[in-house]
């Protein structure tokens, strides 16, 4: 394919759209913000369907993930107070026979660095923030970064997450809505814990939608990441992440199950974040420019999700594009028309947060296959 595509993000979907489409043939060039790449974010939970979804990209990037990944045994539902357990979901070996990949739970920055270690390092442009879009009409799509310089591409994707700038450039700009909830991240070394399960995914439900637990592990094992939100009116801090006070993690579920509570004692420190979304947006695309991940469809994360539903809208971005031939309007509607019912009712049924509760069926959300998925 003769087009070019222009990348304005270099996370974890715009790092996957790019080697997909290299792997095609088509040109590719991702534009990041930040000067470097860090080790930033937090740890994630790379569902089945992510992980199959990984696997296609090729470059080794499955066989990376897999070296420092954990692979939870099981996915447990339990109730916060009683500590009953409501549905457990078999993984690990079982998951990889029923859906042709495990559920593998990793450090956002071993993702992100396995998606770079795919690329040859020309692809990439660090410090690149965009300023604007433009698509002048028989034209190339024009880019315009903070640092002065500019590009011409025949197809633009924002991959650039919640604070999309390409969103705001095709859709106007709007601002992330406050959900009412925040969330509390920690790691604790696994050793240091006494509590059953330690090998799974476990998720205490608390007395409303708004208050879990979560927990799964990480680096093989060594680690445990904890992750717990609930409610609160207003979020007042200049940035969405801060320092946390354990104490204050202590005390608001000091009314849940003791090994619930045994998972907060074991926490030295905490980070504390604001959760924010947007509304469903009714399309995704504008002339030769489109969006992915957090840039289309920014969700909550009590179906684990975020990561998965990246990849999966690169992977069949990659597919439209590579069978659009030079008719980039119509691979975009194909890419929009496969994606947008999935990935909005995933970003719905994130917000209500009962998935899974009760019952086991996970197949809808597991066994979705992004490269074999009708692109009629």
């Amino acid at each position: 394919m003769s087009v070019h595509v222009g990348i304005v993000g270099g996370g974890i979907g715009g790092l996957a759209a790019a080697i997909g489409l290299r792997a095609q043939g088509i040109g590719v060039t991702v534009f990041e913000q930040a000067p470097e790449f860090g080790r930033v974010g937090a740890d994630i939970n790379l569902t089945p369907n992510a992980v199959r979804a990984i696997d296609g990209l090729g470059g080794g990037v499955g066989a990376a993930i897999r070296d420092s990944a954990a692979r939870p045994s099981y996915r447990i539902s339990r109730t916060w107070d009683t500590g009953e357990e409501t549905s457990r979901l078999e993984m690990g070996a079982a998951a990889e026979r029923k859906y042709a990949a495990p559920q593998l739970t990793i450090h956002r920055a071993d993702l992100l660095t396995a998606l770079e270690d795919a690329l040859p390092g020309d692809v990439i442009r660090l410090g690149r923030r965009l300023t604007s879009l433009e698509q002048p009409a028989g034209g190339p799509v024009r880019l315009g970064f903070d640092d002065g310089t500019t590009a011409e591409i025949d197809v633009a994707v924002g991959a650039d997450g919640i604070h999309s700038s390409v969103r705001s450039e095709l859709f106007g700009a709007e601002r992330p809505e406050f959900t009412g909830v925040v969330a509390f991240r920690a790691v604790v070394p696994t050793d240091r814990l006494d509590v059953p399960s330690l090998d799974a995914f476990t998720k205490w439900w608390g007395p409303d939608p708004e208050t879990q637990i979560v927990t799964f592990p990480l680096n093989r094992g060594r680690d445990t990441f904890i992750f717990a939100t609930t409610p609160q009116e207003s979020w007042t801090e200049e940035s969405w992440t801060t320092p946390g006070d354990v104490a204050e993690l202590r005390a608001m579920y000091e009314s849940f199950h003791p090994e619930a509570r045994a998972l907060l004692a074991a926490c030295d420190t905490v980070l504390k974040s604001a959760l924010y979304v947007r509304d469903p947006l009714p399309r995704w695309s504008v002339g030769r420019a489109t969006l992915l991940g957090d840039a289309a469809h920014p969700m909550m994360p009590f179906m684990a999700q975020g990561a998965a539903m990246s990849v999966e809208d690169a992977v069949v971005l990659t597919r439209a594009l590579a069978g659009g031939g030079s008719d980039v309007g119509r691979a975009l509607a194909v890419y929009e028309a496969a994606r947008l019912p999935r990935a909005g009712r995933i970003q719905v049924g994130s917000r209500g947060n009962t998935w899974l509760k009760s019952s086991a069926d996970a197949d809808w959300v597991y066994a979705y296959d992004a490269w074999t998925t009708d692109l009629a």
